[in-house]
């Protein structure tokens, strides 16, 4: 295998680790409206994530800098051609990341009001967009013969890339429900494992479409087994979540997030941004890739720092791993 070959299967592990657990901190960011019943409630949302969701973001600065690295013609076509979507993002991280900060820094509800209602919308927009920039990726789009993206951001809004973005929406708010189950107490366990439910039977049909669909556009024996694997483990995590068994059901939910990314980059290879208007203008992992010699470093030296950041990323999840509820929360944290 050749070392272009390995850094594209490392970007879509960067990529996997990311949606799995960015993926329920914005689930557990939609859910501050749609499970939540007051502000206590609220707040033991907010604390099951507090600890982890920056640590989780290193994931998406990993992969950006991965992709700028050792494909950097695909890096820039992506970031010109998908600037809009990729801004939005963007600024809704930053605006994420200053309202769990800034949230409990002044005791006026209208304040902290204000705060939530960021967090609930910096989370709901970038699990959609996700989705449509990673269904434009995989379907093609207009890159011409000096792979230049000529499109426009209207091209980017097509029914492919709208389900894929409701796919991640709906995926990652289920996961985000499940892992909610899984790290409280209470009611509001209860009533997390009722959520998911729902949210899981919604997410089957819309998963199911879309990986239909990309199987039949560009998939092949292997995406095939993916797309299995996927909808097995979707249907397993539903099962597990009514049986009470939230690990089991947060494991699982995880894997169809894993087995989902995994039948994208299948799909995708041997390119990494197809070219809709010709295929010889497609971005692919050899004439999108750094030299050699740059792919050496770079392997040398993830090869040294990946496994300390993911035994630090580890110890911080054992060490908050226990479950919390209302009854922990102090009034004067309001």
């Amino acid at each position: 295998m050749e070392l272009h070959d390995v850094w594209f299967v490392l970007i879509a592990v960067l990529w996997t680790g990311y949606f799995f657990l960015e993926g329920f901190d914005f689930g557990i960011g939609v859910l501050t409206k749609l499970l939540a019943r007051n502000r206590t409630e609220k707040r033991v949302l907010i604390n099951t994530i507090g600890p982890v969701w920056d640590g989780n973001e290193v994931w998406l600065l990993s992969a950006g800098g991965a992709t700028f690295a050792a494909f950097p013609e695909w890096y820039a076509t992506l970031f010109s051609g998908f600037y809009l979507p990729l801004l939005l993002i963007l600024v809704c991280l930053i605006v994420r990341g200053v309202a769990f900060e800034y949230r409990a820094k002044r005791p006026e509800e209208q304040w902290q009001r204000n705060w939530e209602n960021a967090i609930f919308w910096t989370s709901l927009l970038p699990a959609f967009l996700w989705g449509v920039a990673f269904g434009n990726i995989v379907r093609g789009v207009k890159i011409d013969r000096d792979f230049e993206y000529v499109g426009n951001l209207w091209d980017l809004l097509n029914p492919y890339a709208i389900l894929g973005g409701l796919v991640t929406l709906t995926l990652f708010t289920f996961h985000g429900a499940v892992f909610a189950a899984l790290k409280t107490l209470g009611d509001i366990r209860e009533r997390a494992r009722k959520l998911a439910l729902g949210l899981g039977l919604v997410t089957a049909v819309l998963a199911l479409a879309f990986l239909l669909w990309t199987q039949a556009d560009n998939g092949d024996g292997k995406s095939l087994v993916a797309l299995i694997v996927a909808v097995v483990a979707l249907v397993a995590a539903i099962g597990a979540n009514q049986m009470g068994r939230e690990g089991w059901a947060f494991a699982l939910s995880g894997l169809t997030i894993v087995a989902a990314v995994a039948m994208l980059f299948l799909s995708l290879f041997p390119n990494v941004m197809p070219s809709s208007l010709n295929d010889e203008w497609s971005l692919t992992v050899t004439n999108a890739s750094s030299s050699p010699y740059t792919l050496k470093i770079m392997t040398w030296c993830a090869v040294i720092a990946t496994p300390v950041v993911m035994l630090y990323q580890g110890w911080t999840y054992w060490v908050f791993r226990k479950r919390i509820g209302t009854q922990h929360i102090a009034d004067a944290a309001h």
